[in-house]
């Protein structure tokens, strides 16, 4: 049986991905210090024979005791509010961190697998971004702490593969959704739902005229798997090119919910990218992937999770209290 850790295990991506690697019959072993994480994700899966969970910080040593054949690296904050209230947890995760999991991959002559973004494309001046183009960061600005961090673990991840002959795989993802994301994350589908089911007016940040690109999870975990076990190493964009403005998901989501909300308007916060479309042409060639689940069926399914939600996870105001973090 093939042995794979994933990192940011209990966390929206991380907790997919360990569902699909013990569906295809894998030993999975999850790391993950909590931080922003949570272990409803995948308590479901701690009665099975082939799972692990290890309570443990990646920017602190990592060991795994016996074999290892793949590393997923899924550990990061990944939300606007969160990496901003723990910025050099942020950057720390995507430097120490990477460089932990670069050694054991190196010790254990493991594969390993880079979560990056989109974000190291800032706010780009291309239009869809293309995996050659060098991105538009401003590297001390409130968002450089998770684009910067994103950067350096790619850079770090082709110097181990380049020098030391590691076995790596980036991929960069962008807007993911489905299942399990956190209501009160600061991204905009959760933010979206979360009003509508409250009652409230829904917040847009600009004129609602930026552009994101929505990836049902599915189609995202799909993607990384079959990256992970291709033989190309430079990063490769996973993610659903059908692009829309905000102004016009704000009226998907009013019509998905059957609510009658006002969408109020609010400044948009500094470095805020204006749009948002992959290019996946060398996701289609190399990895004959590309996204199948429309975004209409995908939040139908989305909608449906977060109204199971009990009622105080929709009240909640904050995910997380971040203070014990903070020194």
């Amino acid at each position: 049986m093939k042995r794979i850790l994933i990192t940011g295990a209990a966390g929206f991506l991380g907790s997919h991905l360990c569902d699909r690697f013990i569906k295809e019959g894998y030993f999975v072993i999850g790391m993950d210090n909590l931080i922003t994480g949570d272990l409803k994700n995948i308590e479901h899966l701690f009665k099975l024979e082939n799972f692990e969970f290890y309570h443990h910080d990646i920017t602190k040593f990592v060991h795994v005791p016996g074999q290892l054949d793949y590393i997923l690296h899924f550990a990061s904050p990944a939300s606007p509010i969160d990496y901003l209230k723990i910025p050099i947890q942020t950057l720390k995760v995507g430097s120490l961190g990477t460089h932990n999991l670069l050694g054991l991959a190196r010790v254990k002559n493991a594969r390993i697998l880079i979560a990056s973004t989109s974000e190291v494309y800032g706010d780009p001046l291309v239009h869809p971004q293309t995996e050659e183009y060098y991105g538009n960061v401003n590297t001390i600005g409130p968002r450089g702490v998770y684009d910067e961090a994103k950067r350096f673990q790619e850079s770090i991840t082709m110097a181990y593969h380049t020098f030391h002959g590691v076995e790596t795989r980036i991929v960069r993802i962008f807007n993911t959704y489905g299942p399990r994301m956190r209501l009160n994350d600061g991204r905009v589908i959760p933010a979206f739902i979360g009003q509508a089911l409250r009652g409230e007016d829904l917040t847009i940040f600009g004129d609602g005229m930026q552009t994101r690109s929505f990836c049902y999870v599915d189609d995202q975990v799909e993607g990384i798997f079959r990256l992970l076990h291709s033989d190309y190493v430079l990063p490769v964009n996973i993610g659903n090119p059908d692009e829309i403005t905000i102004k016009d998901f704000a009226e998907e989501i009013i019509k998905l919910t059957g609510t009658n909300q006002k969408v109020v308007y609010f400044p948009l916060p500094i470095n805020d990218p204006l749009q948002r479309q992959p290019d996946i042409t060398k996701a289609k060639k190399i990895l004959g992937w590309e996204a199948k689940v429309d975004r209409a069926e995908g939040m139908k399914i989305t909608y449906d999770y977060f109204k199971s939600l009990p009622k105080e996870e929709l009240s909640k105001e904050e995910h997380k209290d971040f203070s014990g973090y903070i020194k």
